[in-house]
């Protein structure tokens, strides 16, 4: 079977909040997932998951009008900052917030207070448990750029978790067999952005 990994759009930027931040998708976050739609919309999937988090199931739906398919929720692929308080796109941590970033971009997890071993291991079940139910199909599962990069870095046999930026709404695709191998297939298609004018 065949992952296809989809990280959202763009979201826009929430402060301080009372409660875990969940932002939506900000306008170019929107037309990013509609521009993915028209690309994904010809390619066949069997079936979608969506991380709970509302800028995946933003992402997710446009997906769903151009395949006929309902997303199903699913909570092992939400992103480690999940019950933050605040989302700040990853782009502004480097001015804004320079000890994240370089916390993530040295890939140190351990260093935000995330507990690691919790985050990879319900990331790699939620994607071997997709990958059982759907043996000789090909499946969206529209997620986050931690998520991507931890499942990857198991399938690559990387010590490194967070080993690259993944595009918003870029794709990379996995191939599963019944055994439970894994290959990667692709890394972060972006092509179908093309045509958006970038900030």
């Amino acid at each position: 079977m065949e992952l296809v990994l989809i990280r959202h759009g763009l979201p826009i930027r929430l402060d301080a909040v009372d409660g875990p931040a969940d932002p939506p998708l900000d306008d170019l976050g929107v037309q990013q997932a509609e521009a993915l739609a028209a690309d994904l919309g010809p390619v066949h999937l069997d079936a979608i998951y969506t991380s709970p988090l509302l800028r995946a199931r933003q992402t997710a739906a446009p997906i769903e009008v151009a395949t006929g398919l309902n997303a199903g929720v699913i909570d092992g692929v939400a992103e480690w900052d999940r019950h933050a308080s605040s989302y700040i796109p990853v782009e502004q941590l480097r001015v804004e917030a320079p000890e994240v970033w370089r916390a993530l971009a040295s890939g140190d997890l351990a260093a935000l207070g995330i507990d690691v071993d919790d985050f990879v291991g319900r990331v790699l079940d939620a994607m071997s448990s997709i990958a059982a139910a759907h043996s000789g199909q090909r499946v969206g599962v529209v997620c986050h750029g931690g998520v991507i990069n931890v499942y990857l870095s198991q399938v690559l046999g990387l010590d490194r978790l967070l080993f690259f930026q993944p595009g918003y709404t870029s794709v990379s695709r996995v191939a599963v067999t019944d055994e439970g191998r894994t290959g990667v297939l692709s890394i972060n298609e972006t092509g179908h952005l093309r045509q958006l004018t970038p900030r």
